[in-house]
């Protein structure tokens, strides 16, 4: 007590005010950021902003030419580990940051979602789609209401969780449709906005024990860790039976076989690591792919016109190309809907930034150092009004004509683009093509 009473804090104020003026002056004129234009909010925090340097090291870029230089197959893309380090999930393919360690962990579950997988596992979609449209059957023979939005929430989680583990965790068999669930996914990005800024709290709440969050959690976050918890369970089960399994079956029939009959090195078959990427991609295809869905169901049924002339178009089907997928990729104005959907809800809405570690970028006349995470926002690029007029319309439209939709190639991105395009692009896009016939009857 008497140290406390002789200490002066006048030093280390002194020390803090010098620190932080010598940083704010490095960050405004000597960081290789500074010749870049941009609020000097921004360069010395962290601010989102147009065409500029959005925080000390981070630029953003808006304009649409520029995109497929930066999303690119060739060379060598890192992401920025300060945004995927929120995740909490370092051994997913998704939040990790290096290029070659990415392209080693995807190449391990690429095949899984190809199209002739997803195709061949369209059974999944239509029987679970078959029970949806059931639902909303009965709720209208009982005049009784349904909230659509949360049994679109439970169709793509059945669907997912069926699909990539093999389970079913029947949220469409729930009175409510597992409302909680749906709730707490959908409160995911704020805590991702969150957990960017202040790191230690991902992997703090993470390493609490189980039960001590069930006990002071409320019922919709407790279904969601009873989830989780069950999806480590598995991942243990099938690690350990694995040694047992025939090495000789081509068949995955989950998403952790197909990681533990890959060609990663041991190391990489932890339990970690297959917890990892189960979570991600998960919960990856779970509200995306919902909120595309309610788009599409949305807008056809606000517009008259345009559940008439899907109806025509689907009335043109064989009944026994019903569950033909191909059959229905072959219809464009079910194709346009589609891609009108999700060029307003692509799975992704914030930017995504992308570094070249070996190489500096251009843009204009700027050189941007290598190193340096610069991202785009496909939604502010899908909502272009140079590329889209009257971009905020729902017109399917514009995606009839074949020469605009090639014309469109380039700046139409729902799935991101280059070395880190969505895994499951292919399941995505193929979830809303579900029993159109009985939905727009």
């Amino acid at each position: 007590m008497e140290f406390l009473s002789r200490f002066s804090w006048k030093p280390l104020l002194g020390v803090v005010i010098v620190y932080l003026a010598s940083l704010t002056f490095y960050r405004l004129y000597l960081h290789p950021l500074a010749k870049f234009p941009g609020p000097k909010l921004a360069a010395i925090s962290r601010r989102y902003g147009p065409i500029i340097r959005i925080s000390p090291y981070e630029l953003h870029i808006n304009d649409p030419s520029f995109y497929e230089k930066l999303y690119r197959q060739d060379g060598r893309w890192n992401k920025y580990e300060w945004s995927y380090k929120a995740f909490s999930a370092p051994d997913s393919a998704i939040c990790t940051p290096d290029h070659d360690l990415h392209k080693q962990r995807r190449a391990a579950t690429a095949p899984f979602f190809s199209k002739a997988s997803v195709a061949g596992k369209q059974g999944i979609i239509y029987s679970l789609a078959d029970k949806l449209c059931d639902c909303i059957g009965k709720s209208v023979d009982s005049e009784s209401s349904i909230n659509i939005g949360t049994a679109i929430s439970a169709f793509t989680r059945d669907v997912a969780t069926q699909y990539i583990l093999g389970k079913d965790y029947r949220n469409l068999d729930t009175e409510d449709f597992n409302a909680g669930m749906t709730a707490v996914l959908q409160s995911s990005g704020a805590i991702w906005r969150v957990t960017k800024h202040v790191p230690w709290l991902g992997p703090t709440m993470k390493s609490l024990p189980p039960s001590f969050m069930e006990r002071i959690a409320d019922d919709a976050t407790k279904s969601f860790l009873i989830f989780l918890k069950d999806c480590e369970l598995t991942a243990r089960a099938a690690i350990s039976a694995y040694a047992t399994k025939d090495l000789g079956d081509k068949d995955s029939r989950t998403i952790i076989d197909e990681i533990l009959r890959s060609d990663l090195p041991s190391s990489e078959k932890t339990l970690n690591h297959v917890n990892d990427e189960v979570g991600t991609i998960t919960g990856a295809a779970f509200e995306t792919t919902a909120q595309t869905l309610r788009q599409v169901l949305y807008q056809v049924y606000s517009n008259k016109a345009i559940l008439s002339r899907l109806r025509a178009e689907l009335s043109t089907l064989p009944s026994a190309d019903d569950q033909n997928l191909a059959a229905h990729e072959r219809l464009p104005y079910l194709t346009a809907i589609l891609m009108e959907a999700l060029r307003l809800s692509p799975g992704v809405a914030t930017r995504l930034a992308r570094i070249a570690p070996d190489r500096d970028l251009v843009y204009g006349k700027w050189s941007i150092p290598s190193g340096t995470p610069v991202g785009m926002t496909a939604l502010l690029m899908h909502k272009n009004e140079s590329l889209y007029p009257d971009p905020e319309k729902f017109d399917p439209e514009r995606w009839m004509d074949t020469e605009a939709r090639k014309k469109a190639d380039k700046t139409f991105a729902p799935f991101s683009r280059g070395t880190r395009i969505c895994l499951g692009m292919q399941y995505d896009h193929h979830q809303p093509i579900f029993r159109f016939r009985r939905l727009t009857s």
